[in-house]
Formats: C-alpha cells, structure tokens, sequence
C-alpha cells in the first residue's frame, strides 16, 4: 500500500485557526500473498481490513483484523499474524487506543524474531514509529524509521526506503529539526529526481513542499508543490491531485493569496474521491472566508460542509473535523447570543436525532455529537478535545459550573492520553474559571500547570504550520500574559520577590517562545549568564527593566544592582497604551511634531521611569537594559523626556532579548576588523526603496577609525560574495549600509543586496557557514539603513529575530530609516567612540546619539533616537 495523508501529529492546535494540514504516515504493512490452502474467508478479510482503513472506517477495521488475527493463530500462520497484528496496530492507532496498539506491535515484532522475513520486519518497523511518533517519542521514532530503512536497503526496496526517509522527516519535524527534515527530503528528491514518475515521487515532492512552506520558503515550496501536482497529474491519480491542490491551497494562504487559496480548496473538493479530505479543504475554505471577512460567502458553506460531516463514517478524523466546524460556527455567530443556558443533556438528545443535512445544527449539538462518535470509538483524544471545546461554550455562556466539570474531565483525558497540546489548553481553561470564581490559589496552580506543559512541547508548538504559529497570539500568548497578571495581582499587598522573579521568568519564556514562533525553530542556544549576575557583579551601574502590558493595568519590574526586586504599576488599558506609543511612533519620524512628541514620550517616561527615577540618581546607574514587551519594542527608549531632558542625556540605554546574556565580555578594542557591505543604489526591482549616496562616506568614516576593513560595494554586494567573504576573512564586526526590513514574519525580514533581497534565515545560514570554519564570536551586527515595516505593529519582532540569529554579541539597528547623511554622521561617531578604551558600547552609542542631538540640523528624535543596542551593552 503506497504512503496515506494522514492529519497532522498535532491537529489539536491546527483546530484553533481551523486550518487543516495533512501529512504522511507510515504503510501499512502487507500480509503476504496467500497460498491457495488459505481459507478465502481469512483474505477477504484482509482486504476488507484495508479498504475500511483505507476510508477511515477505524474501529471497523480493527473489528475485522482482530478476527483475522484470531484466524490466523489458530492456523499457526506466524508470519500471516504477524502482518496482520502489525496492521491491527496502526487501526488501534487511529483510534487512540495506545495500550492496544503498543500490545500488537509488540506481538507482531516478536513473532518476526523467528521468521526470516525482513520486507515484512521493515513494515512493521514503519508502524512501530508511527506509534512512537504518536506517543510523543520523536526521537525513538527517527531511530526506528532509520532501522527500517536501513532494512529495506539491504533487501533492494528503494521505494521502502524512500518511504521510511519521507518518516523521518515527519520525525524531525517533531523533534523541531526542520532544516534537518529539509534536508532529508531534498537528498530523497535527488534520488527520486531521475527517476519514472510514482506515487512515492508525489508523496515526497508534496511532503518536502510542505516543510518548505514550513521553514519559511514560501516561493520554493509553490514551486516544488507544483511540481508534485504534475506528477499526480501524469499518474491520474485524483487523490494524489487532490492532496497537492490541498497544500498549494495552504501555500497560497500563507503568502497571503487570499484568492489563489480560494481556487485551490475548491479545486481540492472537485478532484478528490476522499470524503473527509473534501471536508477538510472545505472546513479550511470556510475558515479562510471567515478571516476575509465573507461571511455571505461562508454562510453557504456551512449546509454542505454539515451534510458530508454526517456521512463521513466515525473516525478520529471525523471528530476533529466536527470540532472544527463548530468552532467556525462560534466565529460565525451561529450560537444563540446572550443564551442564558446551553444544557448538555438535552443538546445530547437533540443531537441523537437532529442528524439530517436539511436540519442547522448549533455549535453545542455539533459538539454533543462529537462527544458521542468519540466515546463511541473509545478515542480518548479526540474526546478530550471535544469536551474541553464543549466546557469552553458553558464558559462563553457563564455556566462556571458546568464549564469547570467538563474542563476537568477533559484534561483528565488529555493527560492519560498522552496529549499535552490538548492538555495545556484545558489547564489554562480551568485557570480562567478558577480565577473567574475567586480561587485564585487554585487558578495560579492550574496557569502554572499550563505553561509548564507549553515548555515541555516548546518544539512542537513551531513544528506545526504557519497559520497555528499565527495564531500563538489567541492560543499560546495568552497564557503566559494572564499567568503574570495573576501572579502580580497578588503583590499589591505583600510584595515577594520569589513571586517577581516567577512572572519575570514566565514574560522571558513568552519572549523566547515568540522567537521560536517566528523563526519556526528553537533558536536561543549556547551559554548564557544571568542578567542579575551581571548587574550585580560585572556592571554593577546597570538597571534592568522589564515593562509587562496587561489587558488593565502596565506592570514594570525592576533589577536595580544589589537590591531585591520591585515592581510598580500605572491602572490603564492595553487598548490606550498601544495608541499612545502609535501615536508617539509616527510622531517620533516627523521632525516637526517635537511638541507632541515629548507630550506622549514624557508619558511612557512616566510609566517606565518615573517612579523610580530618585532610586537610580542615588544608586549610581548610568545604564538601563530593557525587556520590553508587545508595542513598547517599537519605540526607543533613548527618546522618553521627563520634562526637562530626554533619557539619552542621563542614560545610556540598551534592549536584551531576554532575562540571560550571551558572553558578558567587553569588546576588546585592538582587535576589531569589520567586513563592511554597502549598496547605493537599489535593484530596480526594488525602486521603492530611495538611493543612499553617502554610504561611501559611512564606510570611509570607519576605515577613519583605524579599524581594518573590508569592503563589498554596490555590484560586489551580493549574497555570493557576501558568503565568499564570510568564509575567508577574518572579522569580528559586520556593518551593512543598505536598505533592510524587520517584520513579525520572518519571510519579509530582511537586507537588501545588488542581486535581491536576503532574507534573515538565509542571512543567519550565511553566518553559521562561518561558524563552521572559525572560532571567532561576531562581537557587533550593525545594520544602518533598516525600518521596521510600516503597519505592523509586531515588526521589531523580526529586529530580534535577526540580532539573535546573526549570533552577534551585540547588534547595532535603526528601528526606521533617515537622512543618509545624519546616518554617515552617526556611524563615523560610534566608530570612533567605541575605539575609545574603558566604555561601554551602549555608552559609545549614547555618546554618538548626543552628538546628533547637539547638531542643529540633526537635533529632532526622529534622527539621533533611531539607533538600539540589542545584547551585550558592556
């Protein structure tokens, strides 16, 4: 049997955006031909096993191969049970029956120790890691899926081992090694590449379009989904063709092509002989029209979507889908507003005979039966996902009591289930209704429950695709923000520092999450020192700020050298804290409003400094290191007023990614080299983007230093030559003067050479390259002609993203772009304060940033407060 689209491992999260995915899983194993002493009951069987497989008729399939199983052990066939009870294993999988499943597998590999069959041995290897997989062992999996492969290269099955590569994959993905993945399916498509067409040759194009589209590279994944399209196409294969329509219809979405998507979901419905993957690319149809605010069009939708739920056959994929319509109905207002109850007994019982297309089911009764085809299949997950979405209804509804039974019910399955992406959102649902019914003890257990379940799947949660990890807005950052407020709201009396160190903690993990979210990978590594250590021993005149924006209230803790933490609060909205620092944004670029701009940065001063302004006079600090969280990371901090001074004349100002630092060493002044790259006039592709004369005269003004450089300019500006020198010269300094891009996603972050823009993953391969071949930490990224982009509020998101994938100690970015000539200004004065000895880069940078202020052309913010250090200020 060729490789089947199964859904993804984690399709509890992909229901939260109602985006559905599907991805391989392995074959199932063949029983061998039987000889014609074999009863034609037995094979019809077999086959009957497969085909209710095949069509995700689960609990029949298992109904029917335990009964050849039992058969086959009566007849003392080994090797005929052993194929059978490996197939039972994957059935049992499908349902959730993990106890069971584990059993036959375990059955079927010691019964294939005394059989000399490894074609068989190796399928049943294939299973055995998909239940691996399934039970949250990815890494036990990729050993298993390696062992078959090296299996079926022995005996001479490339397409065996092609399948078992295309596993792996899925397995590293899991274990949130995506280029990894990456990479495997791209030495598959070299070795399928020359190759006749076949199913496995789709199956891989398609898969490897996938983790493309998964890492980021939405271009080459359209490409190579396309490709595996004609190759269906070529085979006449409508499920294949469906399958690859599916993804493409994804892809399409992910670029943001809201049309393209539309025309592939419904090509999707028209070629595919699949019941449930037609439901499943009109569910993410019906989602994606939500989104685009269509709800006419959605509405017509919803019948046809509810009458082919009702005659898909009960499967775990089938409850999923349900739970996904209902949670599209929610959105499309469809439950009863202002409903006073939604009892479940008598939604149980409606739901048992409202089960005619013609008859509009509510969300609760789509639920209720949900619940019901769940239990029926004994699927303990999908029974738990069904009746925590149930609880969160009676929770939207006020019915505290009810929402809390079910909620507690459902995360008694999650975690007897082995499911903790289910299990941490009905945590967090029983914290909200703890809190809601005053046991805040209880609700601080039940948040704190919940973001140590979200640590543990940290890989997972960005091993999933792009729209689950756009939705960590609605489903993953929540948690963390609550968490804190609950944990601050119980300081206002009797301040703890155990307490403030716990929700500091909790805002660095968000933080660290939100990179891993935007680069799709855990990307914080190496050794780090505490902050505290360093404020404390090292650079004892630094303060650390860590400004926390909650829904009603902006909470700021505070590190001040040798004193316990503190923490004060300003009672205002989230709402009004982001308009102001809006505001204060566009008015910062515009040299003419000084006046409403030291209005609104007096403000935030107010927030952030005020209340503690006597405590750094008097302390010595002559530094302050900020944690900033949401909005707050696009404005700089050099540029809040106090009234009289803006907080550059008194502070050297610095941003840390998190509560840890990366090799808190000064720079060591003798010994800087910079690999300098400058583009003055943009490709025309890109004329958007304004010439940038004076970037001669930045990079001539460092070379004026004394510091050793060497230069790419203009046509030799180019991602090659760029790598080319990255690898044989020698630097610890990277300063590019060209346009460049930071935004929320990080395939539209990015700087912009004479052959196209660099996007900041390939810019971070660039760097790592070097890595490889030399010891040397980069100590400083200056990036001096970059913006944040404009209209997205979480664009410095990607300012981070690129500091910390550069591996720089220190990066040195404009959060927008001004005068090139102020820019040549700026940079020939950093240069030579940082060569100067026994200051600190935050405290060059400050000394530059002033003698911009001090210039009469120069002196508005928008010029001089464009300039941030991220990382290591010392």
């Amino acid at each position: 049997m060729t490789p089947k689209k199964q859904t993804f491992r984690f399709l509890a999260l992909v229901l939260i955006t109602a985006l559905l995915y599907i991805s391989i899983s392995p074959v199932l194993a063949k029983v061998p031909t039987p000889n014609p002493s074999t009863s034609p009951t037995i094979s019809s069987a077999l086959q009957q096993g497969k085909t209710l497989y095949d069509s995700g008729q689960f609990a029949q399939a298992v109904q029917v191969l335990q009964q050849a199983a039992q058969n086959y052990r009566q007849q003392g066939d080994t090797k005929k049970l052993a194929a059978t009870l490996s197939n039972l294993s994957l059935a049992y999988q499908q349902l959730g029956a993990w106890n069971q499943a584990k059993q036959a597998i375990t059955e079927s590999l010691n019964l294939l120790k005394s059989i000399d069959d490894r074609k068989i041995l190796a399928q049943t290897l294939d299973i055995q890691g998909r239940l691996q997989l399934a039970m949250g062992q990815p890494e036990v999996a990729l050993q298993t899926w390696q062992r078959s492969a090296d299996i079926y290269n022995k005996i001479n099955d490339q397409n065996g081992v092609v399948r078992s590569q295309i596993n792996q994959a899925q397995a590293l993905i899991s274990s949130g090694f995506y280029r990894r993945a990456e990479a495997t399916l791209l030495q598959v498509n070299q070795t399928l590449r020359s190759q006749t067409d076949s199913l496995e040759k789709a199956v891989m194009l398609r898969s490897l379009g996938d983790v493309l589209q998964l890492v980021g590279e939405l271009q080459e994944s359209h490409i190579v989904l396309e490709e595996s399209l004609a190759v269906a196409k070529r085979l006449k294969s409508p499920n294949y063709i469906a399958a690859s329509l599916f993804s493409l219809g994804n892809n399409a979405r992910d670029r943001q092509q809201t049309q393209p998507a539309i025309n592939f979901y419904q090509q999707t419905v028209k070629e595919t002989l699949s019941p449930l993957l037609k439901v499943q690319a009109q569910l993410n149809l019906l989602s994606l029209l939500i989104e685009e605010q269509k709800p006419t069009a959605a509405l017509t939708l919803v019948p046809q979507i509810q009458s082919q739920l009702n005659q898909l056959p009960p499967s775990r994929a089938s409850v999923y889908a349900q739970i996904n319509f209902a949670q599209n109905l929610v959105k499309l207002g469809h439950e009863k507003e202002n409903s006073p109850h939604l009892p479940i007994a008598p939604t149980l019982r409606e739901a048992a005979c409202a089960s005619t297309p013609h008859h509009l089911l509510s969300p609760a009764q789509i639920l209720a039966k949900a619940t019901q085809q769940a239990r029926s299949l004994n699927d303990q997950r999908s029974l738990a996902y069904a009746l925590g979405t149930l609880g969160s209804l009676y929770e939207q509804t006020r019915q505290w009591s009810e929402a809390q039974k079910l909620t507690e019910q459902a995360l008694l399955l999650a975690q007897s289930s082995n499911a903790p992406d289910i299990a941490y959102k009905w945590q967090w649902q029983l914290g909200r209704l703890l809190k809601v019914q005053g046991d805040i003890p209880g609700a601080i257990a039940a948040y704190d429950l919940a973001v140590q379940t979200l640590e543990s799947i940290r890989n997972d949660l960005v091993a999933v695709n792009r729209e689950v990890q756009f939705s960590f807005r609605d489903s993953v950052e929540p948690v963390y923000r609550e968490s804190v407020q609950l944990l601050l709201d119980t300081q206002q009396t009797q301040p703890e520092e155990k307490t403030l160190e716990k929700a500091r903690q909790r805002i660095e993990a968000l933080q660290i999450a939100e990179l891993d979210n935007f680069f799709r990978e855990a990307c914080l590594q190496g050794q780090r020192i505490l902050l505290d250590q360093v404020v404390d021993k090292e650079n004892p005149t630094a303060a650390i700020l860590y400004p926390i924006i909650l829904p009603d209230q902006l909470q700021v803790i505070v590190k001040i050298p040798k004193q316990p933490l503190q923490h004060y609060s300003t009672q205002i909205s989230q709402t009004e804290v982001e308009q102001i620092i809006s505001q204060l944004r566009q008015n910062l670029v515009n040299p003419a409003a000084i006046k409403a701009t030291r209005t609104q940065s007096q403000q935030v001063y107010n927030w952030l400094i005020k209340p503690i302004a006597s405590q750094l006079s008097a302390s010595g600090v002559n530094t302050l290191v900020f944690v900033l969280d949401g909005a707050l990371r696009n404005l700089p901090m050099s540029s809040l007023y106090d009234g009289q001074q803006y907080l550059v004349e008194k502070y050297a100002t610095a941003l840390s990614i998190g509560l840890q630092l990366l090799d808190p060493k000064p720079l060591q002044r003798q010994q800087l080299q910079a690999l300098t790259a400058g583009l003055t006039y943009p490709p025309q592709a890109y004329s958007d983007f304004a010439p940038l004369p004076a970037i001669k005269t930045e990079i001539e003004l460092i070379s004026e230093t004394g510091i050793s450089t060497t230069n790419l300019l203009d046509r030799q500006f180019t991602s090659k030559e760029l790598e080319k020198k990255v690898n044989t010269t020698p630097f610890n300094v990277v300063h590019l003067a060209t346009h460049g891009q930071f935004s929320s996603r990080a395939e539209q972050t990015f700087i912009l050479a004479a052959d196209g823009p660099i996007n900041v993953t390939q810019f971070d391969t660039i760097l790592r390259s070097r890595d490889e071949i030399r010891s040397e930490a980069l100590q400083l990224l200056v990036l001096s002609a970059c913006q944040t982009a404009v209209g997205d509020k979480r664009a410095a998101l990607g300012l981070a993203g690129a500091a910390v994938r550069a591996g720089a100690r220190s990066t040195i970015a404009s959060l927008w772009q001004i005068d090139d000539e102020s820019t040549a200004q700026f940079v020939g004065a950093f240069y030579r304060e940082l060569k100067e000895a026994n200051i600190t880069k935050a405290e060059a940078l400050r000394r530059a940033q002033l003698q911009l202020l001090k210039h009469p052309n120069y002196n508005a913010p928008g010029f001089w407060s464009t300039y941030v250090l991220i990382g290591n200020w010392l």
